[in-house]
C-alpha cells in the first residue's frame, strides 16, 4: 500500500549526519493506539487495517519510499560532555507532510540497535512507551509545543530490565529531531563545515524567516532562544518537570522532546525532582528555566565562528543574545501566570508587584504541599467574585490562614483591573487545566497494560486528556491527587 510517501531532506546532508539502518523485526507486532487525527493531517488513507498499521509502526514493514537511518549526536549528559550519542533506540523514516504544507519528521523509537546503542538492546519496554503517548499528546492538548505521538505498538517479545517487561514502539512526530548536541558533535571535532551545513538545513526548514537576515546564524540563535524560553515557561505554568534536560535532549525547533522521566507536579514543591537518575536536582523544577539557558550557552558556542571572525567579538554577539533569554523567559512565566490568576497587565502595576503576587502564592502552595493543578483550577471557580465561597480552595492547604491572607491581596489586586472580567475568566479557564497526565493514574495505566494486557485504562485516560479543560461528565477521578499510598516519588527514563 504507497498511497502516501516520505521524503528525507536529512540524509542529503551526508554520510557523516547518520548511519543506514533499518528497524529489527519483531515477532507479534500489534497495534495499541493510532493517533488517527494526526495520521489524517499527514496523509495517511483512512482505511488502513490493523495488521498494515501494526508492521508499519513497528517497523516490520518499511514503505517503498522511506529511507531508515539513526542520527549522530553528542551532548552534555548532567553536566558531563559525552562526544557521541546518537539514536541508540531509535530510527527515523523521513518526512510527512500535513495538508497545510507543515512537515514532520516520522521516527519509531524502541525499534532494535543502531551502531549508536552501544552496549543496550535497543528496545523500549511497553510503559515507557505508553507514558510517551499519554504525555506527549497531553502536551499537544495543553497548548505546549512538543514532538507527537503517532502510534503504539506492543511487540510481542519481552525486554530484559531489572525483570522481563512486555516490549513496545512508539512512532514519533516532530518538526525537527535535530538537538543541541547535534551542533555539538560537529563542533567539537572543530568541523564547522558541517555545522554550517547542519545550520543551514534548520534554518531552511525550521526557521526560514532567518535566512533574510544580515547574519542568519545569529538569527537561528536568538529564534531558537525565543523558542526556548517560551517553552520552558510552559512548562512551569503546568507543573510538569522534564527530568533529564541534557543538551541531546533539547529540541532545536522548541518542541518538548524526549518523555523520560518526566511528571507534573501533584502537591507543589519548588524543589521537586521526580527522575531517579537526578540525583543532585540539577533538573529540579524550579531549576529549569537557568538550565534552559545553560544549554542555549552550549548552542551558542557551537555558532561562534559564524558571528565574527575574531572569537572576542564574536563571543560578545553570543553573550549580548543569550542576555536576551532571562528577559523573554520572565516575561512569557509572568504572562502565562498572571493569565493563570485572572489578572491582565495594567498600567498602574508594576510587573515586580504582579511577580511579588504570584511568587507569595507558590510559596503558600510550597508551605502546604497543595495540588498545584487543583489550586488553580478551584482559584478559577471563585469566578473573580470577592463574595464566593472560598472553602474548596483553603482546604487544600494546611495552613488556611496564609490562603487566606494571600486571597485578600489578590482580591484587592482585582480591583485595579479595567479588562472585561468575563474576558479574563475566560482566559482562566482556557489556562488552568482541570485535568493533567498525573503521576499514579500514568502508573496505573503502566501497570495494567504490562502486568494484565489491559490497555483499557490507558484508552480512557487517553480520551479524557483530549480536553483537558472542560470538566466531563463521571470523570472526577481523574481530578484527584494520588492517595498517600499511590504517590510516585520516583519516575524512570525506560532505557
Amino acid at each position: 500500500m504507497t498511497d502516501f510517501s516520505f521524503q528525507n531532506r536529512y540524509i542529503n546532508l551526508g554520510k557523516d549526519f547518520y548511519e543506514i539502518c533499518s528497524p529489527t523485526p519483531v515477532e507479534k507486532p500489534e497495534l495499541i493506539k493510532f493517533n488517527k487525527d494526526l495520521g489524517k493531517s499527514l496523509g495517511l488513507p483512512e482505511d488502513l487495517d490493523e495488521d498494515y498499521l501494526a508492521d508499519i509502526f513497528s517497523g516490520n514493514l518499511i514503505h517503498p519510499t522511506s529511507q531508515s537511518l539513526a542520527m549522530v549526536y553528542a551532548g552534555h549528559q548532567f553536566g558531563h560532555f559525552n562526544p557521541q550519542l546518537g539514536d541508540g533506540r531509535a530510527i527515523y523514516l523521513g518526512e510527512l507532510v500535513t495538508n497545510e504544507g507543515q512537515s514532520f519528521d516520522i521516527q519509531l523509537k524502541g525499534s532494535g540497535q543502531t551502531c549508536y546503542s552501544r552496549n543496550g538492546d535497543g528496545r523500549a519496554a511497553l510503559g515507557p512507551v505508553l507514558r510517551e503517548y499519554l504525555l506527549s499528546e497531553a502536551m499537544v492538548n495543553l497548548g505546549v509545543p512538543t514532538t507527537r505521538a503517532l502510534a503504539a505498538v506492543s511487540t510481542g517479545e519481552p525486554v530484559a530490565r531489572e525483570r522481563l517487561l512486555p516490549g513496545g514502539i512508539i512512532t514519533r512526530a516532530a518538526s525537527s529531531f535535530i538537538r543541541v548536541g547535534s551542533f555539538q558533535y560537529f563542533a567539537m571535532q572543530d568541523d564547522y563545515q558541517s555545522v554550517k551545513t547542519l545550520a543551514d538545513y534548520v534554518i531552511t526548514k525550521n526557521y526560514p524567516e532567518a535566512s533574510s537576515a544580515a547574519n542568519p546564524y545569529l538569527a537561528l540563535l536568538e529564534a531558537v532562544i525565543s523558542r526556548q524560553a517560551s517553552l520552558i515557561a510552559k512548562w512551569m505554568s503546568y507543573g510538569f518537570i522534564h527530568g533529564v534536560m541534557n543538551t541531546d535532549n533539547m529540541s532545536i525547533a522548541g518542541e518538548t522532546i524526549d518523555y523520560g522521566p518526566c511528571a507534573f507536579i501533584d502537591y507543589y514543591d519548588h524543589n521537586q525532582v521526580y527522575s531517579s537518575i537526578d540525583r543532585q536536582g540539577r533538573y529540579s523544577y524550579s531549576n529549569q528555566p537557568s538550565i534552559g539557558l545553560w544549554n542555549l550557552t552550549r548552542f551558542a558556542e557551537t555558532l561562534l565562528p559564524f558571528f565574527n571572525d575574531e572569537s572576542d567579538k564574536a563571543v560578545l554577539i553570543a553573550q549580548s543574545a543569550l542576555k536576551k533569554y532571562i528577559h523573554l523567559y520572565e516575561e512569557a512565566w509572568l504572562a502565562v501566570m498572571r493569565a493563570k490568576c485572572g489578572l491582565s497587565r495594567h498600567s498602574d502595576v508594576a510587573p515586580e508587584e504582579d511577580k511579588a503576587l504570584i511568587d507569595e502564592l507558590l510559596d503558600c502552595m510550597s508551605k502546604s504541599k497543595a495540588d498545584y493543578t487543583l489550586t488553580f483550577l478551584f482559584l478559577t471557580d471563585l469566578n473573580l467574585d470577592i463574595n464566593a465561597d472560598t472553602s474548596q480552595l483553603s482546604n487544600l492547604f494546611s495552613m488556611p490562614d496564609e490562603i487566606n491572607h494571600w486571597l485578600a491581596k489578590w482580591y484587592q489586586r482585582l480591583q485595579l483591573e479595567t479588562l472585561d472580567k468575563t474576558e479574563r475568566l475566560k482566559i482562566m479557564r482556557e489556562t488552568n487545566p482541570v485535568y493533567i497526565p498525573r503521576n499514579h493514574q500514568v502508573e496505573a495505566v503502566i501497570r495494567a497494560a504490562e502486568d494484565h494486557n489491559d490497555f483499557k485504562p490507558f484508552h480512557a485516560l487517553c480520551d479524557v486528556l483530549e480536553k483537558p479543560f472542560v470538566r466531563q461528565q463521571g470523570k472526577d477521578q481523574y481530578m484527584v491527587p494520588p492517595q498517600p499510598h499511590e504517590v510516585v516519588h520516583q519516575t524512570f527514563c525506560g532505557t
